[in-house]
């Protein structure tokens, strides 16, 4: 799927890249796992089957202007049926829920959006493993028990095409492995 996803200020990315580490030196699931160029901490705002030009260009327009935006990492969060996505809630400032609404709105008339990343069904959150197996959770959960909640920002917000394996800023130019 392509997505819109918001990039956290340096502090906050380097906040979840140690939780990634801690999971990966646990020999459990992690992202950091995850040796793409483009892998990022990153909070999804949308998500398409993919972007036709003229939604490219108002997301351009609907995120101009509106970074550095304030969030809150929360507490840990448990996603999914047999295989578990781990993550960190994102408590999110109405800045963010904005943000998230003038994404939705900019993604109208993109193909097979899902109702889960509508304004009102959005759950924020940022992903620190994918795959894990029930046992896994609670050991996960061991290793990051003592998570606290974290202030940081927004700064800045990308689109990520996986057909062509490329980021690039919103408003910007495409370019490989940023």
């Amino acid at each position: 799927m392509h997505s819109v996803e918001a990039l956290l200020d340096e502090a906050t990315d380097a906040q979840v890249r140690r939780e990634w580490a801690a999971l990966a030196d646990a020999g459990l699931p992690s992202q950091a796992r995850h040796q793409g160029a483009t892998n990022a901490p990153h909070v999804t705002l949308s998500v398409a089957g993919s972007v036709p030009d003229f939604v490219e260009a108002r997301l351009a327009r609907a995120v101009e202007g509106t970074v550095p935006v304030p969030l809150r990492l929360g507490p840990l969060l448990v996603m999914g049926s047999r295989r578990y996505v781990l993550a960190r809630l994102v408590v999110p400032s109405a800045e963010l829920l904005r943000l998230q609404a003038s994404v939705a709105a900019a993604m109208v008339g993109a193909p097979d959006v899902p109702d889960q990343v509508r304004p009102g069904r959005w759950t924020p959150h940022v992903t620190l493993a994918r795959g894990l197996g029930s046992r896994q959770v609670g050991e996960a959960l061991a290793v990051l028990g003592g998570t606290r909640a974290l202030d940081g920002a927004v700064e800045s917000v990308r689109r990520w095409d996986p057909d062509a394996g490329r980021t690039w800023p919103l408003g910007g130019l495409p370019t490989m492995g940023a």
